[in-house]
C-alpha cells in the first residue's frame, strides 16, 4: 500500500510504479477526500505513461459512498474497492451507505474486499455479541468475543453485499488484528465458515525485525494450512525508508515456504571463527542486491529466472557442499585458508576466482548462466 498523499498524482504514481517494479501484484491507495478521488484517474493515466498496468485498489473509509457517487471516473479507474464495515456509517445510515457502495461496485463490475479491522470494529455488532455472550451459561472471555465479532462482521457484511446484488465470486474478506495468535485463530474460524477468498495480513505489525518476525510467524502458519489467497505485510518504514521493503518481505515469506517464486534466493552462511574476514558478507550482500535489481528486467526478458538458486559461502567446511546444491555457488576462503574461491555451476566446479574482482566476475558468471539456461520471452 502506498503512503503518499493520493492528491499528489506524480508522487503517488511514482510510488505505485516503484512497488510494482519490486514485484507487488496489487497496489492499494487511500481515497479519503474529493481531491484524492479526482486524482485516481490521473494516477491511472500517469501509470499508463510509465507502462505500469498494476491493478489499483481504492481504500475507502467513512465517506466512500459520497466520493464514488460524486466521482464515478474514480470507480472506473480502480480495479477493486476496499470497504471497512466498521466505519461505513452508524445506525440506520450504515446499511444505506453500505448499499450505495455495493451498488457502485456492481455498476462498474468491481470486486470488493470487505476488510474488518479490530481497531475499527462495528460497535453496534460488538455490543450485540457481548449481550448474547452475557446470556450464555458459560460466557466467553473478552478476547474470544473480539475474535467472534470480527468474523461475524465479515460474514454478515458479505451476505448483505450479496443481497444488494454483488456476486459472491466478487467478494474478498479480511479480518486484520495485530496479535499473532489472534490472527491465526480468526482466520482458521473464517476459513471454516466460508468459501470467499481471504486476504491475509497482520495489521500494525510494527517496525524492522519485530514487524517482519510477527508477520512471518502469523502468515507462515496460515499459509502452511492452505489458508489465504492474497497477502500484505504491514511494516512501519524507517524514517524516509523504502516502501518496497514490505513487498520484498511478503515475497520472501512465500518463496522460502515454496509457495511462489519471485527472485533468485541467495543462501549464505552466518559466519564463525573460521570466517572473520568480511569478504563473504560483502559478496553475499552484493549478489543479493544485484539479482533484485536485475530481476525486473529478467522477468520481462527470460522465463523462469526467479527459480534460480545461488550460494555465497565463507569457508571450506560447508561451502563446497552448499555451493554444489545451488545452481551457482561460490566458496570463499575462510581466515587462514588458501586464498582461492572455487565456483560451482549445477554441481560442477567450473573455475576458481582470486583477487580484487571476485564480485564482478561472479556477477558475470550469473549473467552468462541466465543467458544460457533461461529461454527468452517472445
Amino acid at each position: 500500500m502506498t503512503n503518499t498523499d493520493t492528491e499528489d498524482v506524480f508522487g503517488t504514481a511514482m510510488q505505485v510504479a516503484q512497488l510494482a517494479r519490486a514485484g507487488s501484484e496489487l497496489v492499494r491507495i487511500t481515497v479519503n477526500t474529493r481531491e484524492a478521488a479526482a486524482a485516481v484517474p490521473k494516477i491511472r493515466e500517469r501509470l499508463a505513461q510509465l507502462n505500469c498496468d498494476v491493478p489499483l485498489i481504492g481504500d475507502f473509509h467513512f465517506n466512500g459512498h459520497k466520493l464514488l457517487t460524486e466521482h464515478p471516473e474514480c470507480a472506473e479507474a480502480l480495479a477493486k474497492l476496499r470497504i471497512n464495515p466498521g466505519n461505513v456509517g452508524k445506525g440506520a445510515k450504515r446499511d444505506e451507505q453500505f448499499a450505495q457502495l455495493i451498488e457502485i461496485a456492481c455498476k462498474y463490475d468491481k470486486p470488493v474486499r470487505i476488510g474488518v479491522n479490530w481497531g475499527s470494529l462495528d460497535q453496534t455488532l460488538l455490543a450485540r455479541i457481548m449481550d448474547e455472550n452475557a446470556k450464555r451459561a458459560e460466557p466467553k472471555d473478552a478476547v474470544e468475543i473480539m475474535r467472534e465479532a470480527m468474523v461475524a462482521s465479515a460474514l454478515e457484511s458479505a451476505v448483505q453485499a450479496e443481497e444488494f446484488g454483488l456476486p459472491g465470486d466478487r467478494i474478498i474478506l479480511s479480518c486484520k488484528v495485530s496479535g499473532v495468535q489472534d490472527l491465526i485463530a480468526v482466520y482458521r474460524d473464517l476459513a471454516l465458515r466460508c468459501d470467499y477468498p481471504l486476504h491475509l495480513g497482520l495489521t500494525e505489525a510494527g517496525m524492522g525485525s519485530k514487524g517482519i518476525v510477527a508477520s512471518t510467524a502469523a502468515l507462515g502458519v496460515l499459509l502452511q494450512e492452505g489458508i489465504g489467497d492474497t497477502i500484505r505485510v504491514s511494516l512501519t518504514p524507517e524514517p524516509n525508508g523504502d516502501r518496497t521493503r514490505e513487498v520484498i518481505v511478503a515475497q520472501e515469506i512465500l518463496q522460502t515456504m515454496g509457495l511462489r517464486a519471485f527472485t533468485p534466493l541467495v543462501a549464505a552462511c552466518p559466519g564463525c571463527g573460521r570466517t572473520t574476514s568480511t569478504v563473504f558478507q560483502e559478496l553475499a550482500q552484493d549478489i543479493q542486491t544485484y539479482v533484485r535489481e536485475r530481476m525486473p528486467e529478467w522477468r520481462i526478458a527470460r522465463i523462469g529466472v526467479e527459480n534460480m538458486s545461488l550460494a555465497v559461502m565463507g569457508c571450506v567446511v560447508n561451502g563446497p557442499g552448499e555451493s554444489k546444491h545451488a545452481n551457482i555457488g561460490i566458496s570463499l576462503p575462510g581466515t587462514g585458508e588458501a586464498p582461492v574461491a572455487p565456483v560451482y555451476v549445477d554441481g560442477e566446479r567450473v573455475t576458481t576466482l582470486r583477487g580484487e574482482n571476485i564480485a564482478a566476475e561472479f556477477r558475470q558468471i550469473i549473467d552468462d548462466y541466465v543467458a544460457r539456461n533461461y529461454a527468452a520471452r517472445l
